[in-house]
């Protein structure tokens, strides 16, 4: 049997080596299949180490906070470098300073009791509450919890408020809102679960966000005074709309809630220079009750 020549069976392997690398078979991809699961894991790792995609939450990250000067100094800045308008007006005011915070829920729970009375007859019930709790600090889940409807009725608590009392509370007890939670989350999840609580709306949460947590970009845009302010400092003809209200502080982010702040300063100016001293706080006018307007005071 004859053999072939040793020079042709090299030939021939090489060409065959060279096929295969220009055109691969499937047999040819095994040797690589190593290299293969070796990027899998790695893009696997990738993924677990990417926050976004992880199954464990990403760390809390607590918002900025109006409580600290520096915070205060650099909303002010914000404000005349962004509106020419706005920081004439800063010019004449002090910037605001925020009065020291209580616990969410206590907070919470004062502003239902104000809610749409007179500064008088809301300060009396509110005493007459927390005496029936013990102190200011036991003004706490379980101690209002315990407090029957009836029991809040002898403070002057009306039923309805009562039992927005109650669902505070009930949110409080499962966990759907904590005093953590409420000085950690984002403003739109805040506003999301606070107005799922019986008796407190929009505006409540926009000034609970405010003067209770200081956060720095609220913009109450239902706010009689802020509006009435704009409208003022604006020149414009008619009372602009919530929608128009976001628009025009736009330019305002992210510090909306100082801008608010000095919408009610040149309300109240205006509206103590036409009384001769002897002035209704505009927001207390927006069926507010007496609560927040000694907030706005400072």
């Amino acid at each position: 049997m004859n053999h072939p020549p040793p020079q042709t069976t090299t030939i021939t392997t090489r060409t065959t080596v060279k096929k295969l690398r220009e055109n691969p078979t499937p047999s040819s991809k095994i040797p690589f299949q190593s290299r293969k699961i070796r990027k899998l894991t790695t893009t696997a790792t990738a993924v677990d180490n990417d926050p976004t995609k992880s199954p464990h939450p990403p760390l809390i990250k607590i918002p900025k906070s109006l409580s600290t000067k520096p915070e205060i100094d650099a909303a002010i800045n914000h404000l005349r470098a962004s509106d020419p308008l706005l920081a004439a007006l800063i010019s004449t005011h002090p910037p605001p300073k925020l009065s020291p915070r209580n616990s969410p829920f206590l907070s919470l729970t004062k502003s239902i009791i104000f809610q749409q009375l007179a500064t008088k007859a809301a300060n009396s019930i509110y005493t007459r509450f927390v005496s029936l709790c013990g102190t200011h600090s036991d003004v706490v889940r379980n101690t209002v919890l315990s407090l029957t409807p009836q029991k809040l009725r002898e403070t002057g608590v009306s039923a309805r408020k009562a039992s927005y009392l109650h669902d505070l509370t009930d949110k409080f007890s499962t966990g759907f809102l904590s005093d953590t939670l409420i000085l950690t989350v984002d403003d739109e999840t805040l506003f999301r679960m606070l107005t799922s609580v019986k008796g407190i709306g929009p505006w409540s949460v926009h000034m609970f966000m405010i003067f209770s947590l200081h956060r720095p970009d609220v913009l109450p845009v239902g706010d009689l005074g802020v509006r009435k302010g704009l409208q003022c400092l604006y020149g414009l003809k008619d009372l602009p709309k919530p929608m128009q209200v976001e628009q025009i502080c736009e330019k305002w982010r992210p510090y909306r809630s100082v801008g608010s702040w000095f919408m009610w300063r040149l309300m109240e100016a205006k509206t103590t220079k036409g009384n001769n001293g002897n002035a209704q706080s505009v927001v207390e006018d927006d069926q507010s009750g007496g609560f927040w307007k000694k907030k706005l005071c400072f």
